[in-house]
């Protein structure tokens, strides 16, 4: 599987040729944006700090592609295409309960669905998780929450230095994936197990080296 891409419109292509794509080394040799991209478009340390092409693509790919992006692969981040969505959905919320009345998850969502989008550090403010110590318990919660498919990333902010050039690796702007594609893209005419396995086949299409435990990692 391995390419050499070197535009973001390029990774756009491979994404939706693929379907799944996590974004950094998952355990699948090749299998990820990290692994695909010309030497040139991966983590390098400047004079001036970092550069990382792959990085950067991340918002544009989310705003123009046909995809979604988020933590949907074992806790870490990738993209999903959107003809992909529904059964990807379907299967993710159907391994997971609805957040309990009263529970911090519930909180997260109800304050998301309030605002509608909202940078993490936004979000984890408005639900109380002011205190030290409290981000990563926070981060959990929504990596969670992202892993059901609850929680989807919009775009990425980025704070600006005083000539006004943006900086940093950035923060997410989270929002529900009914609010992002609309409540029909949220939904599969077929029950979870069939989704699991169109799911299954897709990727041991595209992946024919990758073992059983693999695919199953991948799927959740």
């Amino acid at each position: 599987m391995k390419r050499n891409i070197s535009t973001c419109y390029e990774l756009m292509d491979v994404i939706e040729e693929l379907g799944f794509l996590p974004l950094l080394d998952g355990g699948i040799a090749g299998f990820s944006a990290e692994e695909m991209v010309d030497a040139d478009c991966r983590y390098v340390v400047t004079a001036d700090g970092w550069d990382w092409p792959l990085w950067k693509w991340k918002g544009p790919i989310i705003t123009e592609g046909d995809c979604v992006y988020g933590k949907f692969f074992a806790g870490k981040a990738g993209f999903v295409a959107r003809k992909w969505w529904p059964e990807w959905c379907n299967w993710r919320r159907s391994n997971s309960k609805e957040p309990a009345p009263g529970s911090i998850e519930e909180t997260i969502m109800i304050t998301l669905q309030m605002h509608g989008s909202l940078i993490t550090r936004e979000l984890r403010a408005l639900c109380g998780f002011t205190g030290s110590k409290m981000r990563s318990r926070f981060d959990s919660y929504v990596t969670r929450l992202q892993m059901q498919c609850r929680i989807v990333t919009e775009d990425f902010v980025y704070p600006r230095d005083r000539h006004g050039r943006e900086y940093g690796w950035g923060w997410s702007l989270l929002t529900t994936p009914e609010r992002l594609l609309g409540e029909e893209m949220c939904h599969s005419d077929n029950t979870p197990e069939q989704s699991h396995a169109l799911i299954a086949k897709h990727l041991h299409n595209i992946l024919p080296t990758a073992t059983d435990a693999q695919i199953a990692r991948l799927i959740g």
